[in-house]
């Protein structure tokens, strides 16, 4: 059974990880529609065409918008609609490259796309890192993550070429296993067994039975699984693959390590809840979302 707390209490400081992770959230207003050339995609059920990386999708329109934005779902690119840059297109755009538009600098282009792809990286890697440090029960590490902090946001204020020349993968295996241990220490106040099925193949899995507070699901596979009305109480989902998961009725109010890209790629409804700095999808059921 896991810990009692009170109707006010949360795992979270939610103020401060909102105010932190504003920053952190994709304002395309101040990008140059990044995302919707840099990256490759193939044509599946989350893309109605194929695209290589560099190539400008042909809903792209001149002013960096979306063509056909609001009916990304109904004409096959439900890919677009769950994909999170963690702020990394306006960084990247306005920061590291001065609001160069790729278009009317072009020999920006390669480096201004290859950039891209590290910064969303390091912004991921900053979007976790923000979140531990709210977790009062990590205090213990508090001065690790402060420190990884401190480093991954140096190297997001990079210029180009050092930015494109970053070992991304080498600074983010230690901030992995800082972040692994963030979990093992939170995860461990949650009474009673504890399952662990990190990395594991949870495909379609029916889980409404299974007690999954304080579950570590780091980079499980649970695409389509039933966690219908489950508690993830101080659950890990870091990675996990969430597409088609369905999560109505659930509590995720204290999941910890939860993004809005798995959020939005879920089936949830007006009784899921959510973590502070996560909003409801805009195609879930309407509906209040329980507090």
């Amino acid at each position: 059974m896991s810990e009692e707390r009170g109707p006010a209490e949360s795992l979270h400081d939610g103020d401060l990880l909102s105010r932190s992770q504003l920053s952190l959230r994709a304002d395309c207003e101040r990008c140059f529609g990044l995302c919707c050339v840099a990256p490759a995609f193939t044509a599946s059920a989350d893309f109605a065409i194929d695209k290589a990386a560099g190539q400008a999708c042909p809903n792209l329109e001149s002013d960096s918008r979306c063509g056909i934005h609001p009916q990304l779902r109904q004409v096959g690119f439900r890919g677009c609609t769950v994909y999170d840059c963690f702020g990394a297109g306006q960084q990247v755009a306005q920061v590291t490259f001065g609001g160069q538009d790729w278009r009317q600098a072009p020999q920006t282009e390669r480096q201004m796309f290859d950039a891209f792809a590290i910064m969303r990286q390091l912004h991921e890697l900053l979007w976790y890192l923000t979140e531990a440090l709210t977790l009062s029960s990590a205090r213990a590490l508090h001065g690790a993550l402060r420190l990884a902090l401190d480093e991954t946001q140096r190297l997001a204020q990079n210029r180009p070429a050092d930015l494109v020349g970053l070992d991304v993968a080498a600074h983010r295996e230690p901030i992995n296993a800082l972040l692994q241990r963030t979990s093992e220490l939170l995860r461990a106040d949650v009474e009673g067994p504890k399952i662990d099925r990190s990395g594991a193949d949870l495909i379609g899995a029916d889980l409404r039975d299974v007690d999954l507070r304080g579950a570590n699901l780091r980079g499980a596979d649970v695409i389509a699984a039933d966690l219908s009305g489950c508690d993830l109480s101080v659950a890990d989902l870091t990675g996990a693959d969430c597409r088609d998961i369905d999560i109505r009725g659930a509590d995720l109010a204290r999941t910890i390590f939860l993004t809005q890209s798995q959020i939005d790629a879920a089936i949830g409804d007006s009784h899921t809840r959510l973590p502070p700095a996560l909003t409801r999808p805009a195609h879930w059921p309407s509906g209040q979302t329980a507090g």
